[in-house]
């Protein structure tokens, strides 16, 4: 790299070569590409017992249903419960307006599932739980743990009357829309049958466990399960720790991603001998978790929350006009020093704006700079020299999702851990006694998967049903060369279905934020309509494609960034043209800009691409 004289005024003297560091980065890469894709396996057939919920009643039957609400919300996580509470808020006052459905045996989402020792937000939850101040709540330290984090769930429910028209424990097998009654038809594999004006479909992106494909996975003789579905027991203990069923046992766990981070020192604590199977380690740094300060939270005023989680968004998108970070935590330090603040202060420093080669430089640099801090925070923390090693990420901050722990790099230093370091190749297979990699058999007790949901399958594929919409058309065969979408919640020929989620979506990290701008178009669509007197509406085809031919010039800018990124979920595995990926379906032009444009239209008053229909004469509707 020949660093141009600016950024060399910027950035001073480095005491690393980028272009070796660069070449180590792709070195990385490659060898895991040349070892082939990570394979994953369906939870599905002979492993859907990895699936099944520890937390319902095994027992649970009831009659099947047929009746008619004016909106189902597929999924009872945060999305909904908000969309419920919003939907309340707006006048659909009886619970027989809204039902929302889940596989669950109750509201959570994904809080109702990963209940894994040590589960935390690990954004601060201040902008992360929702309807704080509706609820009069407020967490008990930055980063809150699962047990406070579902309490805000049950309490949203129960504030909003929303379990009382609820089906739990119940899958959707299929949607389809009659057009004559303007409602959709949808049925379960609990037998039900019935109808409903409108549907929002709000499973989330990490909603489907998933296994590694892996040979031999099925033939381990020992006790296994997945994260999301942890045993207790099994382990004894809780979501804060204290596995004594774990003393006398040998464990294993494959996966070393964001779960792994937080359950990892637990496991640490309490496993007679605990196995770490790693392919490429994650970048961690330090969390610097705390209590809520009490005069802090009595001094906020009304509408806090909400100008707390705008200020979080944009200062993680590098808006350089935004001067005060109120969050102010490693999320927003690092993003400031990788984004449009760093370039704000660089060019005030020069005194000129940086061209474009001079910007990417620069933040490539810095870059660098700040995983040299990180590998380096690893070697002091981690005691033996080889296992630090091994520990540290060689790829770009963004490259894997960033993670924060304040105990999971001292875990190493247990004589108990065990780091087997595959170096990219993955385990090689499951015996029916353990895992064989690198040449040698692990033998276990207990063999846990930390191996995540499905990200690089089908929007259709992780719902687990297909939804037919106008003249028999099928979403699946819709979406078949990707998603078609308008501003990431309604589809054309879909009428009265709309998307939360990240689908098409301005993509924020802080899941609460997206959301509840979506939420927002959502609920306006539906008051037009009503005002209106129609039956249905949704976008013409027209209106999705120019928004279509947007949303993918602003992709395409993006891509170019994962393709010299390790495998990992984030880039498909290294496929960056998988069009059904994390983040195919993320808009790359920000998300200020996104949620603008969507407001500017709101704020038109003319629903421009919408198509309103009226019953017909004859029809209940």
């Amino acid at each position: 790299m020949e660093i141009a004289p600016v950024v060399k005024q910027i950035i001073g003297e480095i005491d690393f070569d980028p272009d070796a560091l660069h070449e180590k980065y792709l070195h990385e890469r490659d060898k895991r590409l040349e070892r082939g894709a990570r394979s994953y396996k369906e939870i599905a057939g002979e492993l859907s017992h990895f699936c099944e919920d520890p937390h319902a009643d095994p027992n649970f039957t009831r009659d099947p249903i047929n009746d008619e609400v004016d909106f189902l919300l597929i999924g009872a996580g945060f999305s909904s419960l908000v969309l419920g509470a919003r939907l309340r808020k707006a006048g659909y006052t009886a619970p027989s307006n809204i039902r929302l459905i889940d596989a669950a045996g109750d509201v959570g989402g994904t809080w109702y599932w990963n209940r894994y020792p040590g589960a935390q937000c690990d954004t601060e939850g201040y902008v992360y739980m929702p309807m704080l101040e509706d609820t009069g709540t407020m967490p008990t330290c930055k980063y809150p743990y699962q047990p406070e984090i579902l309490a805000q769930a049950n309490r949203i429910a129960d504030k909003y009357a929303l379990r009382e028209n609820a089906m739990f424990q119940t899958s959707v097998t299929g949607m389809a829309w009659d057009d004559k009654a303007k409602k959709w038809t949808i049925t379960t594999d609990r037998g039900d049958n019935f109808r409903s004006k409108y549907v929002v479909m709000a499973t989330g992106p990490l909603s489907k466990p998933k296994l590694p494909g892996i040979p031999g996975i099925n033939s381990f003789r020992g006790h296994t399960f997945h994260t999301c579905r942890w045993d207790y027991g099994y382990t004894g203990g809780s979501t804060l720790g204290e596995l004594d069923g774990l003393k006398d046992k040998r464990v294993g766990i494959i996966g070393t991603g964001a779960t792994s981070i937080q359950c990892i020192p637990h496991l640490a604590a309490s496993a007679k001998e605990l196995y770490i199977f790693q392919r490429t380690p994650s970048c961690v740094d330090l969390r610097y978790n705390k209590p809520t300060d009490p005069e802090w939270a009595a001094s906020l005023k009304p509408g806090w929350q909400w100008e707390r989680m705008v200020n979080f968004a944009e200062v993680l998108e590098g808006i350089p006009d935004v001067e005060v970070d109120l969050v102010n935590d490693g999320w927003t330090v690092l993003y400031r020093k990788a984004f449009g603040p760093a370039l704000k202060k660089a060019a005030e420093q020069v005194g000129r704006k940086l061209d474009r080669e001079e910007r990417s430089q620069l933040l490539e640099l810095y870059d660098y700079q700040n995983m040299n801090r990180i590998r380096q925070q690893i070697a002091d923390i981690v005691k033996d020299p080889k296992t630090a090693e091994s520990l540290k990420p060689w790829y770009r901050q963004f490259c894997k999702r960033p993670t924060f722990h304040d105990t999971y790099l001292q875990a190493f230093n247990r004589p108990n851990v065990h780091l087997v370091d595959t170096d990219g190749l993955g385990v090689e297979q499951i015996t029916p006694d353990g895992v064989m990699t690198n040449g040698e058999e692990y033998k276990l007790d207990c063999l846990i998967f930390a191996t995540g949901f499905e990200t690089e399958t089908s929007y259709v594929h992780r719902a687990g049903y297909d939804v037919t919409g106008r003249d028999g058309r099928k979403l699946s065969d819709y979406w078949a060369n990707g998603l078609r979408t308008f501003f990431g919640v309604a589809v054309d020929g879909f009428p009265n279905l709309f998307l939360l989620g990240r689908t098409q979506s301005g993509s924020s990290l802080n899941l609460l934020y997206g959301i509840t701008r979506q939420i927002g178009h959502v609920v306006h669509m539906i008051t037009e309509t009503e005002k209106r007197g129609a039956a249905s509406v949704e976008p013409s085809a027209e209106a999705v494609q120019n928004f279509l031919d947007d949303f993918w010039a602003h992709k395409r800018k993006a891509d170019r960034y994962w393709a010299e990124c390790t495998p990992g979920f984030f880039n498909n595995e290294g496929n960056v043209d998988n069009n059904n990926g994390f983040f195919a379906d993320s808009y790359g032009g920000g998300i200020r800009k996104f949620f603008n444009n969507f407001q500017e239209w709101r704020d038109s008053g003319d629903m421009v691409g919408m198509k309103f229909a009226f019953a017909t004469e004859g029809t209940d509707s």
